[in-house]
């Protein structure tokens, strides 16, 4: 398939990339600096601007899936929304975060007492991103929410999948490392099961 990934030269964006490369696919990596992509088969590193709606648009054209993995604070979502939209992409799929996943009926993540200060934000601005997809109509979107801890890992294969709730290993810990997380998302661009849908990953 060809797809197009903005924030390719992020770290969840460049496991993604290297995901996709590592199955055959063809990949337009797009960022602010394209030189940061590390050279991989099948992907043509390309300058691009997520704040550019037109911009993007034309870059994710001609795709059959466009990504976006790019923080939700450097990003307007409803400029990558609209450039989903008017690129005409068959899917669009988003790097999620998990401040909007609830912890209990109707308590999100980034609600409870001990969610980071610093992160609060970026997921509340997630959040947002989430309910603009749900109001999309003509779009086809899917949301991966990671677990609550996104961090460095090997890619072992071996996670569980989600809807609304965060997951949690038999400690408690909610976690899921990169390289893991980008298998769940080019799983679901090769076999979709989520059409306007979020689900999200988790050991």
């Amino acid at each position: 398939m060809k797809i197009a990934i903005a924030g390719a030269s992020g770290r969840a964006g460049s496991e993604v990339t290297k995901e996709l490369s590592r199955r055959g696919h063809s990949v337009t990596a797009i960022a602010r600096h394209p030189e940061k992509i590390a050279a991989l088969p099948n992907v043509t590193p390309t300058r691009g601007d997520v704040l550019d709606q037109a911009g993007l648009a034309s870059l994710w054209g001609g795709h059959d899936v466009a990504v976006s993995s790019v923080h939700f604070l450097a990003s307007d979502p409803l400029k990558l929304i609209g450039a989903a939209k008017d690129s005409g992409v068959a899917r669009y799929l988003v790097v999620g975060g998990a401040g909007s996943l609830e912890v209990a009926p109707g308590v999100k993540l980034v609600t409870t007492p001990g969610f980071p200060a610093q992160y609060k934000a970026e997921a509340e601005k997630g959040s947002v991103f989430l309910e603009l997809l749900r109001q999309e109509k003509d779009l086809n979107w899917t949301f991966i929410s990671p677990s609550a801890l996104f961090v460095e890992g090997e890619r072992t294969g071996k996670f569980r999948l989600g809807t609304d709730q965060l997951l949690a290993d038999a400690n408690g810990k909610s976690w899921i490392s990169f390289a893991d997380y980008a298998i769940a998302l080019a799983d679901e661009i090769e076999r979709p099961a989520h059409p306007r849908q979020r689900f999200t990953v988790g050991y």
